[in-house]
């Protein structure tokens, strides 16, 4: 089946996961990132082949084999993770999406790939914002290669916010479990069971990836970029004290009423929002987990990260100290 409009079939998604060229995936000043990117990336699909072409001449320049044969999800740890989940649950994966045409059907399918391989009940919930490059009618055309009972699309008619985006989308899942993530294809999905084994082992309430625990990391950024992270992260640690490591991570696991409380009790936007939800839970005794996640720029499009973010973000942290 073929997406219209789009030339891509479920079978092309599967061979463009398989092969890259990096010219067409990473910009130049990504090509450091390759050796850690490749297997904690794409682990879980097979072999990958990364093929580096001059963008000039297109003629191969190198090329990187990266076998995720050896990744720690394997078919035992499925059948653990399996026996410990009950029948009855399932997950809710809200995407918001905002100019990520190019990018949604990769992590559908990486998405759809890790709950089948593990056997988890599951509902992709799209809140595409009135993208202008076309990620509605995408979505739509994923709707009906997966099934509109997998696959849903529940669009606004603008940019409206990611909290307002949550809220929208939380009225629609009918999981018991929430998941949150970005839709760039910056948090990999084989992480999820990990998470799902995590709230299992401890009963958490909410499970947070962090990239600054354990073995976690980031690969793709420029200094700049690490510097404004790792400063918001240490600075909101001092002020807030909020007993989790990545505060402004957009990668979790809610129960559903856990979610649908926070969300009532936050007033921030933007940035600020992951992390106050993370402040009001402690101030509520909601337990949390995190597990160690590689985070990896966008791969397609552009950061939404920008000047006005950053003077919201340190508004906001202010206005959490007085009131928190």
């Amino acid at each position: 089946m073929e997406m219209k409009g789009t030339g891509i079939s479920r079978g092309h998604l599967q061979r463009q996961l398989k092969t890259f060229t990096l010219s067409e995936c990473f910009p130049l000043n990504h090509t450091e990132a390759l050796a850690p990117l490749t297997p904690l990336h794409f682990g879980g699909l097979g072999t990958v082949r990364v093929e580096c072409r001059d963008s000039g001449s297109g003629a191969p320049c190198s090329s990187v084999m990266a076998s995720a044969g050896a990744s720690h999800n394997t078919a035992a740890s499925r059948r653990q993770l399996q026996g410990r989940s009950s029948r009855q649950d399932k997950y809710s994966v809200l995407l918001p999406t905002y100019n990520e045409r190019e990018n949604l059907p990769l992590i559908v399918w990486l998405l759809v790939k890790s709950f089948s391989d593990s056997a988890i009940s599951y509902e992709i919930i799209i809140i595409d914002d009135g993208s202008p490059d076309g990620t509605r009618e995408v979505a739509e055309q994923l709707e009906k290669i997966y099934g509109s009972d997998r696959i849903l699309l529940r669009p606004r008619e603008k940019k409206l916010g990611l909290g307002t985006a949550y809220i929208h989308g939380i009225k629609h899942a009918t999981g018991n479990y929430v998941i949150i993530m970005d839709a760039d294809l910056s948090h990999h999905p084989k992480f999820i069971p990990e998470f799902i084994r995590k709230q299992k082992e401890g009963n958490f309430d909410i499970v947070s990836g962090t990239r600054y625990k354990g073995s976690g990391g980031v690969y793709g950024w420029d200094l700049k970029r690490k510097i404004i992270s790792r400063g918001a992260n240490f600075i909101t640690q001092i002020l807030l004290r909020p007993g989790a490591s990545d505060l402004t991570g957009s990668f979790r696991l809610y129960r559903k009423e856990v979610l649908q409380k926070l969300i009532e009790k936050c007033v921030s936007k933007g940035y600020v929002f992951q992390m106050e939800m993370i402040v009001r839970a402690r101030q509520l005794n909601y337990t949390v987990g995190e597990v160690p996640i590689s985070f990896v720029d966008r791969v397609y499009g552009e950061s939404k990260l920008g000047g006005n973010e950053i003077v919201s973000f340190l508004k906001g942290l202010l206005t959490l100290f007085a009131t928190t």
